[in-house]
């Protein structure tokens, strides 16, 4: 059963070998919770089985988000199940998710990412360029790691960066006349020592990069400009985002930058601008200060 269900999510719904392995290990683990033995036995897992081992997950102190990530799992699975015909009733068709509380993105200080205390940081070499370009791209465009990964030297022009993003949607960002130039600069020089690479950015050796090799980088550089626990690319993106929202963009318009399908993704950036606002209130309005 559990094979079949594999070949069903490489081939018709095309999902990497990692989201296929959490897919199969949250189905595994409620089938040894039910203690299900055979195909004739799915017929008869009911809403109270699910329920149980909600209760079970719980008690064994799984964080709601994992909760809900395993119940995912056993929703796309009992879907196609039913699919099949290989169970005539779906488990999951009542079942709800636990409530999850949302965690605050990190982001970066305005003040930390200055140009001066950036460029000190890195050396005056194509390694360094690179690096240092990693950064003032995840910062000034917000695309994610995969988007940057991908990014080709035909993707910039004088006003814009071309962004391939999730399922293949292609979107123009806007960037700044210095960093056109310190890109155009970039691929001027790297041609000259990797002429046959198209990808925008490369390893020290010319190949493409991965998502470690840019964690590394980002991680490595953060480490000098901030104490954030987390110093990830991602982290770059979350402060595109705030920095954006609390020098006045508005919702809909960092929505479309960000490449988000709706907008209730890009709201989440919304708790820390207003931060940023009440905090500015207080300072500037006469009565601020007394709130």
């Amino acid at each position: 059963m559990l094979e079949n269900f594999e070949s069903y999510l490489l081939a018709e719904k095309r999902c990497s070998m990692h989201t296929v392995g959490a897919y199969l290990k949250d189905v595994s683990s409620f089938k040894d919770f039910l203690e299900l033995e055979n195909e004739q036995e799915w017929q008869e897992v009911n809403y109270q089985n699910v329920r149980s081992w909600i209760v079970f997950l719980v008690e064994k102190k799984d964080a709601a988000v994992t909760v809900n990530r395993k119940l995912s799992s056993l929703r796309t699975f009992f879907k196609w199940l039913k699919s099949n015909g290989n169970i005539s009733v779906n488990p999951m068709q009542k079942i709800k998710g636990l409530k999850a509380a949302k965690p605050l993105p990190y982001f970066v200080k305005e003040t930390q990412l200055e140009k001066d205390k950036l460029n000190s940081l890195f050396p005056e070499t194509l390694e360094g360029t690179r690096d240092r370009l990693l950064i003032e791209v995840f910062y000034q465009t917000g695309m994610r790691l995969s988007e940057l990964i991908a990014l080709d030297d035909n993707c910039f022009n004088s006003q814009s960066i071309k962004v391939l993003g999730k399922r293949n949607k292609e979107r123009w960002i806007p960037i700044s006349n210095e960093l056109q130039f310190d890109l155009f600069q970039y691929v001027t020089d790297k041609r000259i020592q990797f002429p046959e690479v198209k990808h925008l950015f490369c390893t020290d050796s010319g190949k493409k990069l991965y998502p470690k090799f840019v964690y590394r980088k980002i991680n490595f550089y953060l480490s000098n400009l901030t104490e954030l626990k987390k110093k990830s690319p991602h982290v770059l993106r979350h402060t595109f985002a705030t920095h954006m929202l609390n020098n006045g963009a508005g919702l809909e318009a960092l929505k479309d930058l960000l490449g988000h399908a709706s907008l209730s993704a890009t709201q989440i950036y919304t708790h820390n601008s207003f931060k940023e606002i009440s905090r500015i209130y207080k300072q500037a309005h006469p009565r601020g200060h007394k709130t």
